[in-house]
């Protein structure tokens, strides 16, 4: 068997692999620490449509479009150089209803104080993905 054939086995296995990745909880929690610890809003945000923030500089009223939640999320972050995040919880608390907890520590660019946050993520399960649907911090 030449070794193009095998191409769309290893595709569809990678496929499988990617799509079972971002079925559990946890992993969407790592890829959260990780886009967070980046300064990645686009990869924290991921694919969802509208999240409710609830950071300085954001109205936690109402939900907020992708767009407006990404730039939101880059203003919050611009000034912050991180020096730890850790997961801290991961629950799914009913079914398609998940919860991460994240300790954050950091520090404002241009001082030495060390500052510490407690982040909590909440995330829905939508088409075997678990997605943000709302991001609050608290000191």
């Amino acid at each position: 068997m030449k070794a193009w054939s095998w191409l769309p086995i290893v595709a569809q296995l990678a496929l499988t692999a990617t799509v079972a990745a971002q079925a559990t909880l946890s992993a969407a929690a790592d890829r959260a620490r990780q886009a967070w610890s980046a300064h990645d809003p686009e990869a924290l945000v991921g694919r969802s449509s509208s999240i409710v923030l609830q950071i300085p500089g954001a109205d936690p009223s109402s939900p907020l479009g992708r767009a407006q939640a990404i730039e939101l999320l880059r203003r919050y972050l611009r000034p912050a150089e991180e020096r730890g995040l850790d997961i801290a919880t991961i629950r799914e608390v009913e079914p398609g209803k998940g919860f991460v907890e994240l300790t954050r520590r950091y520090v404002v660019a241009g001082t030495t104080e060390m500052r510490r946050e407690t982040l909590f993520l909440g995330y829905r399960l939508q088409s075997n993905e678990w997605r943000l649907a709302e991001l609050r911090n608290a000191p």
